[in-house]
């Protein structure tokens, strides 16, 4: 590697090592398979390069559910801009669970998640995971989506009751006293790049 490194800055053909080199993890998918990523992206995981490389993104997230979940969200922005970023819960190798800023990148903006590159920022220092059952995640998820209680109930065929009492325990949970202080503790960011279970 050293040799390639030299030989680098001596011709100024830099991308190779960048890529390689960059402190935040990078991965390329093609229809949600890792097709290649860094040192960076497959350590943040727990794997090595070559374990990632034409596996299912599926297996970097907290359930099945959440993969499937959060396959819709963004792609509008990615068609008309393309660019995105959300923070959400990602799993380790050993089943930590813990939080990402996520960018993307489609070179196939008419068919965003065909070919695509991401980066990876570990978040875990600044913003620790505060464990969420199933439910909570869910509640959370469709406030993020501007739903009332109301309209979660009937989503999630649930009491209007019900989902209140979980939104009291959250905000307790996390200490704030409204569901902007909420959305602030989850991410310190606008509920919109909030994904905490992952789009419908």
């Amino acid at each position: 590697m050293e040799i390639r490194i030299d030989e680098a800055f001596r011709t100024g053909a830099f991308s190779e090592l960048a890529y390689a080199f960059a402190p935040v993890g990078l991965v390329i998918t093609e229809n949600r398979v890792i097709r290649d990523c860094n040192a960076a992206f497959a350590e943040m995981f727990g794997y090595a390069v070559a374990d990632l490389r034409d596996q299912v993104f599926a297996m970097l997230y907290p359930s099945d559910e959440e993969f499937v979940n959060i396959r819709d969200r963004g792609v509008k922005q990615l068609r008309e801009t393309n660019s995105y970023w959300d923070e959400r819960i990602m799993a380790r190798r050993d089943g930590t669970l813990f939080w990402c800023r996520v960018r993307g990148h489609s070179f196939t903006p008419e068919d965003p998640l065909m070919r695509a590159v991401w980066s990876f920022a570990d978040l875990s220092e600044t913003r620790p995971y505060i464990p969420l059952t199933r439910r909570e995640r869910e509640i959370i998820s469709h406030l993020s989506d501007g739903l009332t209680s109301k309209e979660i109930a009937q989503k999630l065929d649930i009491s209007h009751r019900t989902v209140e009492v979980y939104r009291a325990k959250l905000l307790k949970k996390f200490g704030v006293s409204n569901t902007g202080g909420l959305f602030h503790s989850l991410g310190g960011i606008g509920h919109d790049h909030v994904v905490s279970r992952g789009a419908r």
